[in-house]
């Protein structure tokens, strides 16, 4: 039998220690000490670099080299349950019999109060009416109850506690407390039977309510997911045949008919169409596409037949990674978790010490061992701190569901809690404030005539991406001026291009190319600053050896339609805004003061944007970069918060933390609002759940809550911190 030789053992030793992320499905957790408890579990296995559990989700995520199996034996050993994540949208889907369970609780409870009622209005029960109020609460105790004795007692042996051992601790107290007064017959008063089987009725069905409105926090993945078709019309050897999604390649050519779904990723190949991506880039209305236009699986074709070219299947089209980016951006926490986490991680044994304080005080200074236990029956009870871990996972994922629907994907939660606090916007000028097609508007030559200086350029402008070079060719392919091919060519980096045309050394670029390359624009310089003051952008062009000049080309670019309106948006949210640009002072500004931006940086080398960046942060500012997630990377990772524009590639999703999908700057000031919205739930969730608590626990402890209200008060708090992050679904950019 052959043995393996060092590389390759080397090599598998490499595999094993590769971190990567693994998701697990987490069952057992009941609040948000459970969450932390998990998360110190995960932790403490050799390998994981990083923890964190959602308890909305109900899932882990842990970053490390450590197996699936390391990770789900820690969780065991903790006290729950865990499984490799499936495939899912949003939170777990509520269990039919806790719907059961809780409405079956509730018809056995309700005698129970029927007869308390009776019996504070005077009406005297018989002897017999104890042993029916035992035969009913105990099925509801101990049956319909169970689940809180499996989870606490799971928790004992992992030597912590949970929210389920309090409520087995509160209500078995109750409960044996009314066992014991009916043996010795201490009579109907000294029964608290139904507060032990309303406790437990009201947790059911507390968690019920939870659970359903959990689920609808998922509802703007839900929604994306079922976007995709499940088959495909695709031609092949010259049929037409539909077949499945799965088996779709890269360069098949798909037929798409008005009204239905387009599968896959690609571009338009055949036909003309009114397409609608309101789900995926929140656009208010069809856009139409033409052959060479881009198409998005799950977008619908409204009007036209198309005949699109595959470019993406599966995981790799927009659609899967907008879900995945939503998803993810739903499993991280936000930093201020990081205190709810901190505190919750002691506050059950701290609950089980005041619940014991409150026994010993009654009994010691009102000699009263019954109203002792009484009131710490309500302590532990209302103490649960089920709200605390619900509040901020669950605005967090109906706030970025919410944005997902307007086109605004949101990278984690670090990024949507950064962006609330933002004070300043910086705006890269090209393509995100402007359309980013700018037209020749003139040329003004001092050598040679107009059809020469374009000769010369559209040479030095043959292989260039970039906006202006493509007016360049736009203008010299309309006159059908032929041109030759440059040698030597150079891209010099925020100045311009030069090259060798017909022997000569031509160079084409900005004012500081012409100072660096000793060629003297005075006979132009204040025709230039004219046009520079009405917006046009402005290129020399000349010669190197000896230096002249030939003359001047102006372009112009429009400002998008929306963007006056969405720099006045900013303002009134009390943001100010900045303008980053590569042109000269005067056209810069000019386009500034169309829009109303408050401050303007000009003339800046692609690598100055992130130095001016930095300098905007050293004042008092919390600053964002808008720019088009390529040219934009270095200034967009400098800022606190990146906000990359545009159609969502690759590149804008991973260098930013917030992509907009389409090219609306409006949309700037939409994910400041509803960044600041969510983080308005989230501070509202965990006022709430610490004031249930604040308030709660004293007055328990001072007897002033019976058991029963303690219990309703703690379902209540859960199922209101779920409801107000709700409200959020609601939400809407103003048009």
């Amino acid at each position: 039998m052959g043995g393996q030789g060092p590389e390759a053992r080397d090599d598998m030793d490499m595999s094993v220690q590769q971190a990567t992320d693994t998701d697990l499905d987490i069952g057992g957790m009941t609040c948000a000490s459970c969450v932390s408890r998990v998360e110190r579990a995960l932790k403490r296995v050799p390998g994981v670099e990083d923890a964190s559990v959602n308890l909305t989700t109900e899932r882990a995520r842990v970053h490390g080299s450590a197996t699936t199996q390391a990770l789900i034996a820690a969780v065991q050993k903790a006290g729950y349950e865990a499984t490799p994540a499936v495939a899912r949208s949003g939170p777990k889907a509520v269990d039919p019999t806790e719907r059961w369970h809780a409405l079956l609780a509730a018809a056995l409870s309700a005698p129970l109060v029927l007869g308390m009622l009776a019996s504070m209005a005077g009406v005297r029960l018989p002897m017999a009416w104890g042993w029916v109020q035992f035969a009913l609460a105990t099925p509801v105790q101990f049956w319909l109850g169970a689940r809180f004795y499996l989870s606490g007692w799971k928790a004992v042996r992992a030597g912590a506690g949970n929210m389920d051992l309090l409520v087995a601790l509160g209500t078995s107290a109750a409960w044996g407390l009314s066992c014991w007064s009916l043996l010795t017959g201490h009579g109907h008063e000294a029964l608290y039977f139904e507060s032990s089987a309303l406790i437990v009725t009201f947790v059911l069905l507390g968690k019920f309510l939870e659970g359903r409105a959990k689920g609808q926090t998922g509802a703007a993945i839900r929604a994306l997911m079922r976007l995709r078709p499940d088959t495909a019309r695709v031609r092949r050897e010259g049929a037409e045949t539909d077949i499945p999604i799965a088996q779709v390649r890269v360069g098949d050519i798909v037929l798409v008919r008005p009204g239905e779904r387009i599968p896959v990723d690609g571009r338009i190949v055949e036909g003309i169409a009114a397409i609608d991506a309101s789900m995926i880039t929140g656009e208010s209305l069809p856009v139409e596409a033409a052959p060479g236009a881009r198409a998005v699986a799950g977008a619908i074709d409204t009007d036209g037949l198309l005949t699109i070219e595959t470019t993406a299947i599966g995981a790799e089209t927009m659609l899967a990674r907008i879900v995945r980016m939503v998803e993810d951006a739903q499993a991280t926490k936000a930093p201020i978790q990081l205190l709810v986490d901190r505190v919750s991680a002691v506050f059950v044994p701290v609950v089980l010490g005041l619940a014991a304080l409150t026994f010993l005080g009654w009994w010691g200074f009102f000699g009263a061992p019954r109203d002792g236990l009484l009131h710490a029956v309500s302590v532990l009870v209302i103490a649960c701190p089920c709200a605390l871990g619900l509040a901020t996972p669950t605005a967090i994922m109906v706030g970025t569901g919410a944005a997902a629907r307007a086109g605004i994907l949101i990278k984690d939660a670090v990024a949507l809690e950064r962006a609330h606090d933002v004070t300043l916007v910086a705006f890269d000028k090209t393509g995100t404030l402007t359309e980013g097609k700018p037209a020749l508007a003139d040329i003004l030559p001092i050598a040679g005539g107009a059809a020469e200086m374009l000769r010369l350029a559209a040479s030095l402008q043959a292989g260039s991406e970039h906006p202006l070079a493509a007016a360049v060719r736009t203008r010299a392919g309309a006159l059908d001026i032929v041109v030759p091919t440059a040698e030597a060519f150079r891209a010099l980096a925020g100045r311009g291009v030069t090259g060798d045309v017909d022997g000569a050394a031509i160079v084409l670029g900005n004012q500081r190319l012409m100072n660096e390359s000793g060629i003297d624009t005075a006979p132009l310089r204040e025709r230039a600053s004219a046009l520079e003051a009405t917006g046009h952008t402005i290129s020399w062009l000349g010669q190197l050896h000896p230096p002249r000049l030939f003359g001047l080309l102006a372009f112009s670019d429009t400002a998008k339609p929306g963007a006056a309106r969405a720099v006045a948006r900013l303002h009134d949210l009390g943001v100010k805004t900045a303008m980053l640009s590569g042109d000269s002072e005067g056209a810069a500004r000019a386009v500034a003061a169309a829009l109303g931006i408050d401050t303007v940086l000009s003339g800046l080398l692609p690598g100055d944007k992130a130095v001016e960046i930095a300098r905007l942060k050293r004042g008092d500012d919390i600053v964002a970069m808008v720019g088009d997630g390529i040219n934009d990377a270095p200034a967009l990772a400098a800022a606190d918060i990146g906000i990359a524009m545009g159609n969502g590639t690759d590149v804008a999703m991973e260098s930013a933390g917030i992509t907009l999908m389409r090219g609306d700057p409006g949309l700037v000031a939409d994910a400041i609002d509803i960044s600041r919205r969510t983080a308005a739930k989230i501070r509202q969730g965990l006022f709430w759940a610490f004031a249930y608590n604040a308030l709660g626990i004293p007055l328990a402890a001072a007897g002033y809550l019976s058991p029963v209200i303690a219990g309703a008060a703690m379902a209540l708090s859960s199922v209101s911190v779920v409801g107000n992050a709700l409200l959020l679904r609601g939400w809407k950019p103003p048009r």
